[in-house]
């Protein structure tokens, strides 16, 4: 039985790549071609920000593959302490282009193919690019979240191809969202890992950035080849000459614009509070005295963490984190007696100093955070601050 369900799956998956394989436009024996391929946001955390490739068909070679930079191997040497650190390595890998579409329709994610007008000479270019980073010796990278990962590796690649065009055409535009708008929302359909990456991320990520960084997000690369023209013989013409979906996900589509969150996570803080009091009422009076103790402990904790993510980690985009207002590590000492009043006021300052950040032009965007962590950081300070 173990057997046969084993050749099932196998039928299934090639009678279903055999399927695939009728709606890839065909390439004649003597040509060459170079596709943008993206794919839409998965499911799975890592997923959210979506992917992308550069699929080349060359026949008289034997290419028929798609080049990407979005490896990692959890099984790879210290790979979590290296996580913890910010100096993750990713690597890059060629794929049959059948195989890899496949994997990625399997998965529910949208295939998005961009046929490039590239003239000989501007071919050569990105293939032998793309295979000499596909060698051993080359295809480890230091990934960054926004400056060096997937998406960045195949927006200069094509811009290697383009000799400079594209980010001539780029680094002086002003983007349409910046970093942390467009992680918040890829991200907001996520309760959990939003609120995390809004407590993680700091400053860094809302400063204004250019069109060229803003294709560290794959649809963006995309839309942007999508809008250029080709330069030298036939200039103006567009670079794409077919743009079509290869398939199409059943997936949610992340919105143009992130969507104002921090309703929840404010009825999420007035909850905890309500239950805390509501449970007093019906506790010995040590009840709420252990919740108050046991929220400095997290919020000094997490504190600890978020300071060490900034000082001692390359994770760049956890420095000068106005969260620390609202996790601050002095916390720590309302826990002794006589310092419990200190406690209190460093929990309630830090609200108020958040809230008149939030006034100024240029601020980190808090607001979900501040409005899940208001309600509890203000009635722990009021309980100390009154006596308990």
């Amino acid at each position: 039985m173990r057997y046969l369900l084993l050749i099932l799956c196998f039928v299934t998956l090639a009678w279903s790549s055999a399927g695939l394989a009728d709606e890839i436009p065909e390439v004649k024996a003597d040509e060459a071609e170079a596709w943008l391929v993206t794919f839409g946001p998965g499911e799975v955390y890592w997923e959210r920000f979506g992917h992308n490739a550069i699929w080349l068909r060359e026949p008289a070679v034997g290419i028929d593959h798609t080049f990407n930079f979005g490896y990692f191997d959890f099984e790879q040497e210290n790979f979590f302490l290296n996580f913890l650190k910010g100096r993750m390595i990713y690597f890059s890998v060629a794929q049959p282009s059948v195989r890899e579409f496949e994997f990625y329709r399997q998965q529910n994610r949208s295939i998005r193919l961009q046929k490039l007008d590239l003239d000989s000479s501007q071919y050569g270019r990105l293939r032998d690019y793309l295979l000499h980073e596909i060698k051993p010796e080359n295809r480890d990278y230091r990934y960054d979240y926004y400056l060096s990962n997937c998406s960045t590796r195949i927006r200069d690649a094509l811009d290697l191809a383009l000799d400079g065009a594209l980010a001539s055409s780029t680094k002086d535009q002003a983007a349409n969202l910046n970093f942390r708008d467009h992680t918040r929302r890829l991200t907001q359909m996520q309760y959990w890992y939003y609120l995390g990456l809004e407590v993680g991320l700091g400053y860094p990520v809302d400063r204004p950035v250019s069109r060229w960084d803003e294709m560290f997000i794959p649809m963006v690369v995309a839309d942007e080849i999508a809008v250029m023209t080709v330069s030298g013989e036939g200039a103006g013409r567009s670079l794409v000459l077919q743009d079509s979906m290869l398939f199409t996900s059943t997936a949610t589509v992340p919105t143009a614009d992130p969507e104002s969150k921090w309703l929840r996570y404010l009825l999420l803080g007035l909850l905890v509070v309500a239950i805390a009091w509501i449970s007093g009422k019906f506790m010995p009076p040590v009840w709420l005295a252990g919740l108050a103790h046991a929220w400095l402990l997290i919020g000094g904790t997490s504190g600890l963490v978020l300071a060490f993510l900034w000082l001692f980690t390359d994770h760049t985009v956890a420095s000068l984190n106005a969260n620390l207002l609202l996790f601050n590590p002095l916390v720590l000492l309302g826990l002794v007696p006589v310092l419990n009043r200190f406690g209190a006021l460093v929990l309630m300052g830090g609200i108020v100093v958040s809230f008149i950040l939030l006034v100024f032009p240029n601020h980190q965007y808090n607001l979900d955070v501040l409005a899940i962590l208001a309600p509890i950081n203000l009635a722990v300070g009021w309980y100390f601050f009154r006596g308990q």
